[in-house]
C-alpha cells in the first residue's frame, strides 16, 4: 500500500460513519482511528519494510470545537436584556481582528458610536481582508469574539444600542 492509497484512505473514512479501520498486508498494519473533531492514524510496522513506512503519522489539524447552540426558548435572560439591541453579525467565514494591524487600536471600543458606513472590524476570509462595516447607527454595547479568533458566517460580532 502506498501513501497515495493512504491519503484516499483516509478521505473516505473522513466522509463516513466509520469509527475505526485496521488493514494488515504483508507485514505491514495500518490502523486509523476517526474521532468526533479529527482523525488519528496509527501506523506500525515490522523493520524489514522500508524506511518510508517508519515515517511519523502525518498531522492533522484540529477543527475547533463550536460552541453548542442553545434554542431560542432555553435563553430567556439573555434574550430580555438584548431585546433593545441590534447585533452586528458575520457576513462570511473566516478570522476576525478588531484593528487593522497589531499593535493599532481597535476600529470600535465598548461605547463608541457608530454610524452606516463605519468599519467596526476587519475579516480575513482565504488571504483577503474585508472592512465590515456598520449598517446601523447606534452605540457599541459588547464585543461577542475575540481578536484574532475564527467566526462563522451569521455568528454575532457585536451587541449595538440603537440611537
Amino acid at each position: 500500500m502506498d501513501f497515495k492509497q493512504i491519503q484516499e484512505l483516509i478521505k473516505l473514512i473522513n466522509k463516513s460513519n466509520i469509527g475505526e479501520v485496521s488493514i494488515e498486508e504483508k507485514g505491514f498494519k495500518l490502523t486509523i482511528k476517526q474521532k468526533e473533531e479529527a482523525t488519528q492514524t496509527v501506523f506500525a510496522a515490522p523493520q524489514q519494510l522500508p524506511a518510508a513506512y517508519h515515517a511519523p503519522a502525518p498531522q492533522f489539524p484540529q477543527a475547533p470545537a463550536a460552541a453548542p447552540s442553545q434554542p431560542e426558548k432555553s435563553r430567556p435572560a439573555q434574550d430580555s436584556a438584548s431585546d433593545n439591541f441590534i447585533t452586528i453579525k458575520s457576513p462570511m467565514i473566516g478570522t476576525f481582528y478588531r484593528s487593522s494591524t497589531p499593535g493599532k487600536p481597535p476600529f470600535v471600543e465598548v461605547g463608541d458610536e457608530i454610524a452606516p458606513g463605519k468599519v467596526v472590524c476587519i475579516i480575513e476570509a482565504m488571504k483577503l481582508f474585508n472592512e465590515i462595516e456598520s449598517e446601523v447607527k447606534g452605540r457599541i454595547v459588547k464585543v461577542l469574539a475575540d481578536d484574532a479568533s475564527p467566526v462563522e458566517y451569521d455568528q454575532p460580532l457585536f451587541l449595538v444600542e440603537p440611537l
